[in-house]
C-alpha cells in the first residue's frame, strides 16, 4: 500500500540515494572535460564522488546499538561529508576550466560542436543540478550526524 504524497517524509537512508545520484552526475560532468584536462583532473574528482558513496553505505550499514557503533557510524558520516565538501571545491575548478572553452564540452548527435551560447547554458544547467544535489546531500548528512550524536547521549 502506498503512502499519500502529502504524508510522505524523507527516508532516513535518503543520503545514500543522493550520494549515488551525485556519483552518476559527477561522472557525466567529468566526461565533458577535454582529453588534456581529463587525464589530470577526472580520476581524483571521481574518486571523491566514490568516497561519498562508500562512506554513506558504510554508515548506513552500521546499526547504532551501542556507543562503539554510534561512533563508527558517525565517523563514516563525517568522512562522507568531508569528501562531499572536497568534491564541491574540485567541481568548481572543473566548471571554471570548462567555462574557458564551453563549446568544446558538447557535441551534437552528428558530432559537431555546440555553439558557445548553447554550451554555456548546458554547462550552467549541469553545474546547477550538481550543486543542488551537493547541497541536499550536505543537509542530509548533517541531519544524520546530528541524530546519530543524539543516540549516544540517550
Amino acid at each position: 500500500m502506498s503512502v499519500l504524497a502529502q504524508k510522505r517524509t524523507v527516508s532516513k537512508a535518503e543520503f545514500v540515494n543522493t550520494a549515488n545520484k551525485i556519483y552518476v552526475e559527477t561522472l557525466n560532468f567529468l566526461t565533458r572535460l577535454s582529453a588534456r584536462y581529463s587525464r589530470l583532473i577526472a580520476e581524483p574528482v571521481a574518486k571523491l564522488a566514490g568516497e561519498i558513496i562508500d562512506h554513506s553505505e558504510k554508515a548506513n550499514s552500521i546499526f547504532p546499538s551501542d556507543a562503539q557503533r554510534v561512533e563508527l557510524r558517525k565517523a563514516h558520516l563525517l568522512e562522507a561529508r568531508a569528501s562531499l565538501m572536497a568534491l564541491d571545491v574540485r567541481l568548481t575548478h572543473c566548471y571554471l576550466i570548462m567555462n574557458e572553452n564551453p563549446e568544446g564540452c558538447f557535441t551534437t548527435s552528428k558530432g559537431k560542436s555546440v555553439g558557445s551560447k548553447d554550451a554555456m547554458e548546458k554547462l550552467d544547467k549541469m553545474a546547477q543540478s550538481l550543486g543542488e544535489l551537493i547541497d541536499q546531500e550536505n543537509e542530509l548528512l548533517k541531519g544524520q550526524i546530528k541524530s546519530t550524536g543524539q543516540r549516544l547521549k540517550s
